[in-house]
C-alpha cells in the first residue's frame, strides 16, 4: 500500500507552531539545520525545515533512509544526540555524519497518540554543539510531544469530518427509505384494509367473518410495524416533530378502542375516560402511542383476561394508562423496554420498536411513559403536563 506523504506534509504545514519550534530549536542549540521528518521504513521526507547553513532541503525534499541515524530511530524509539561525532566513540565512524559532514546531532522521535512511529525533529550543524544534555533533550522531547499531539487532532478532526460525511450519506438513504415505504408499502397495505371492509358486508358464514378477522389483524399488525419502523428511520434524523393543538381527546381514544375491538372481538377492553379539559398535545401522536400500548397489551396479555384502559387530567398533568393481565415482565426485560428492537419473549410479534416509538412520542411532548408489572397486573402510563395556553406550552 503507497503511503500518502503529501498528507503528511500538509498535516505538518497545518501546524501553526511548527516554525516557531524551529526557531527555538535553532536559537538554543545554535545549530545551523532544524527539520520536522516523516520517516517510514522506506523514505525519509522532509516534511518542515529551517536551514541557515544552506544544507540543501526543502520541505518535500528527501534522504535516503538507510543513510540517516532517524532509520534507526524508528527501530528503537530512542533518542539520539550527538556533541562533537569526531569525539565519539559510538558515532565517528559512522556512515550518516561521514556522509553528509555533520558534527553535532539531535534527533527525537515523534510518537503519534496510539503508539506508532511519525518521524523525527532533528537538527544538524557542521561544527560542535552543546545538545547531548538534560536541557536541550528535554526541550526538544517536549517540541516532538507537542507536534504529535497537533498531528493526532488533525487526524481525528479529518475522521470526523469523514464520519459527518458518511452520516449525511446515511441521512439521504434514509430519507429515500422513509419515501419508498411510504409509496411503495403503505399504499397497498390501505388497499388490502378497504378490500377487506367492503368484504365485511358481503360475507355472513362464521368460516368467512373468521377469516377476514385474521386478515384484518394481520393487516393492523404490519400497517403498525410498518409506521413504528418509519417513526424509527424519521427519529434517526433529528427526532419526533409534533403538531400539536387544544383538543379533548377522548374522541380519538375511544375510536381507537372500538377500531381495536372490532379488528378482536373476543378481547374484552374496559375504558374510563374522564378528561374534563382540553390537553395541548399531538392527538395524532398520542393516539398512535395509545394504540401502540393497547396493541401490546393485547399480545402479550392473558387472553382470558380483560384490558383496561383510562385517561383524565388532574393536578396539572394528562395521564393516559393502560393495563392487562397476564405473567409480569421481569426486572431484566423491564431495565430495557423503552430500548429500541426489544422484545418480550421469543415469539414477539413486530421489531420490537411500538413501546420505543411511544416512549419517543411522551419525550417529545416533555411527558413520560413508565411500567409497573407484578402478578395483579402490567400498567403503562403515560404522564404529560397539562397546559392552559400555548403562551404557556411555549415556556
Amino acid at each position: 500500500m503507497t503511503h500518502d506523504f503529501q498528507d503528511d506534509l500538509d498535516t505538518v504545514a497545518s501546524i501553526d507552531v511548527v516554525p516557531t519550534i524551529l526557531q527555538v530549536m535553532q536559537a538554543t542549540t545554535l545549530m545551523g539545520f532544524a527539520a520536522v521528518a516523516r520517516v517510514t521504513s522506506e523514505r525519509w521526507v522532509a516534511c518542515a525545515v529551517l536551514d541557515t547553513i544552506d544544507f540543501g532541503l526543502q520541505p518535500g525534499g528527501e534522504l535516503a533512509v538507510e543513510t540517516t541515524i532517524c532509520h534507526e530511530i524508528r527501530q528503537h524509539h530512542t533518542a539520539v544526540a550527538i556533541d562533537d561525532v569526531s569525539q565519539s566513540s559510538t558515532w565517528v565512524g559512522h556512515h550518516t555524519p561521514l556522509q553528509y559532514g555533520f558534527q553535532s546531532y539531535i534527533s527525537v522521535p515523534i510518537i503519534l497518540g496510539d503508539g506508532s512511529f511519525f518521524g523525527t525533529l532533528c537538527a544538524i550543524d557542521p561544527n560542535p554543539a552543546q545538545v547531548d544534555n538534560p536541557r536541550v533533550l528535554s526541550t526538544t522531547k517536549l517540541f516532538a510531544d507537542l507536534i504529535a499531539r497537533h498531528i493526532d487532532a488533525r487526524r481525528e478532526l479529518i475522521a470526523v469530518e469523514q464520519r459527518l460525511v458518511a452520516e449525511l450519506e446515511t441521512s439521504q438513504l434514509r430519507d429515500q427509505f422513509i419515501a419508498i415505504l411510504g409509496h411503495d408499502i403503505k399504499n397497498p397495505i390501505a388497499s388490502m384494509a378497504a378490500g377487506t371492509r367492503l368484504l365485511r358486508n358481503s360475507v355472513a358464514d362464521s368460516q368467512g367473518s373468521a377469516v377476514l378477522g385474521l386478515m384484518e389483524q394481520t393487516i393492523t399488525r404490519v400497517s403498525n410495524i410498518v409506521e413504528n419502523v418509519m417513526d424509527f428511520a424519521r427519529g434517526l434524523g433529528g427526532g419526533m416533530v409534533l403538531k400539536p393543538e387544544f383538543t379533548r381527546l377522548t374522541r380519538e381514544l375511544e375510536a381507537i378502542v372500538a377500531e381495536f375491538s372490532q379488528v378482536y372481538p373476543d378481547r374484552r377492553i374496559e375504558t374510563n375516560f374522564a378528561i374534563d379539559s382540553d390537553v395541548y398535545a399531538d392527538s395524532n401522536r398520542l393516539g398512535q402511542l395509545f394504540a401502540n400500548l393497547l396493541s401490546n397489551a393485547i399480545v402479550h396479555g392473558d387472553k382470558a383476561g380483560r384490558i383496561r384502559v383510562g385517561a383524565e387530567v388532574s393536578a396539572g398533568a394528562f395521564e393516559l394508562w393502560v393495563a392487562n393481565c397476564g405473567a409480569p415482565i421481569s426486572a431484566d426485560m423491564i431495565s430495557g423496554i423503552f430500548q429500541p428492537f426489544k422484545r418480550r419473549g421469543l415469539r414477539a410479534e413486530g421489531l420490537g420498536l411500538g413501546l420505543y416509538i411511544a416512549a419517543q412520542i411522551a419525550k417529545a411532548h416533555g411527558g413520560t411513559l413508565s411500567v409497573v408489572s407484578n402478578e395483579g397486573e402490567t400498567r403503562f402510563t403515560l404522564r404529560i403536563p397539562a397546559v392552559a395556553s400555548k403562551s404557556q406550552a411555549a415556556e
